[in-house]
């Protein structure tokens, strides 16, 4: 059967095979980006998301923090993107922006919930041998690929990597994600949009498309409003059974008392992940940025850590505290101010950088 032209056209354009999930697969420890967001059974306009599963090549390095063959490896220019380094939007469609890279890269998003307005898109760079790109990158959005452009939106990379002395059993093998990069995307309705990056290497720009999928609303709380007050699972609500509150090896300290007792009283940075059991693998190098953050803040910000399956065990179910704030995917983390609203909020892979800034908005 052959497809509607407008069918064909999106086909033709993004080159890349479509999933609802978007993930990242990450080197040897087989990692891999959240990006659902939430069940079908919302409320969307078009698709959801169409991006890739790309695969990272495994280096044999010993070295845990060691890194896997990179396409492109400037990550300390990759931080600092500057608009003079990309081009204009304006007379350019969002196809001839992606006809200008040299090369295609493939793009995978870190996130997937997405409502009109301004937003975060997080997402990954893999060139066609699945190595990684670490490069100044930009986001340009459109309706369409030949509707008007906007942009250049800069996307820093934001390091993922933590002190040895804060990394997990479940974050020590060999390469992996180095960074994530992201960026805030204006999207006014529930629609598909289609967006392109361009990555500005030695050798010229490259390009990769992807989709941002807008619904009307998400259940899932956001910037602005009062979270579910939650109890969540302490030392002594499973009696020093510390299996039962985390599956982090070694166990993080993020279990001294519950959600709903400081919810309005302190700061608190609240993480759903489970970094044994985690679907996106991303669980346990985000885990790690927070038990970093944790000793860098100390007690300015209650930090709290609520595993996603009942009893550690995927066959029961999710956990109800994950029910409460509407969460199919994980890892999510909120950062609530003093009055017990929520600052920021933060889906899928982020970094230190990210991190650190969610953290900073709930303690002003």
């Amino acid at each position: 059967m052959t497809a509607p032209a407008g069918q064909r056209r999106r086909q033709s354009f993004l080159r890349r095979g479509r999933s609802r999930c978007p993930r990242l697969a990450i080197a040897a420890a087989a990692l891999t980006l959240a990006a659902c967001g939430g069940s079908a059974g919302h409320d969307a306009s078009g698709s959801t998301a169409a991006t890739t599963r790309a695969a990272a090549s495994a280096t044999a390095a010993a070295d845990p923090t060691a890194s896997p063959t990179a396409a492109v490896s400037d990550l300390a220019a990759a931080q600092h993107p500057v608009s003079s380094e990309f081009p204009s939007a304006s007379g350019k469609t969002l196809k001839q922006l992606a006809a200008l890279g040299g090369s295609t890269a493939s793009l995978s998003a870190a996130d997937g919930t997405f409502t009109p307005g301004l937003n975060r898109f997080a997402f990954g760079l893999t060139d066609p041998w699945q190595r990684f790109i670490y490069a100044p990158t930009a986001v340009y959005i459109a309706a369409s690929p030949t509707a008007p452009v906007r942009g250049p939106f800069l996307a820093p990379a934001d390091p993922m990597g933590v002190q040895p002395q804060y990394r997990s059993q479940q974050n020590s093998a060999p390469g992996g994600l180095r960074a994530i990069y992201s960026t805030m995307l204006p999207a006014p309705q529930a629609r598909t949009y289609d967006v392109v990056s361009l990555s500005r290497t030695p050798k010229g720009l490259l390009s990769a498309t992807g989709e941002v999928a807008v619904a009307k609303h998400w259940p899932i709380p956001d910037v602005g409003q009062r979270p579910p007050a939650i109890a969540t699972d302490t030392l002594a609500s499973t009696h020093a059974n510390v299996g039962l509150l985390t599956t982090r090896t070694p166990p993080e300290q993020m279990h001294s008392v519950s959600f709903n007792q400081v919810l309005g009283k302190k700061p608190i940075l609240l993480l759903f992940s489970t970094p044994e059991l985690c679907h996106s693998r991303i669980c346990g190098p985000v885990t790690d940025v927070a038990v970093q953050l944790q000793h860098e803040f100390g007690s300015r910000i209650t930090f709290i850590h609520e595993e996603v399956y009942a009893d550690n065990q995927p066959t029961r179910g999710l956990r109800p505290q994950m029910k409460a704030f509407h969460l199919e995917t994980e890892p999510w983390v909120y950062a609530i101010n003093r009055q017990g609203v929520i600052a920021a909020r933060l889906e899928g892979a982020f970094g230190l950088s990210e991190l650190r800034q969610a953290i900073q908005a709930a303690l002003t």
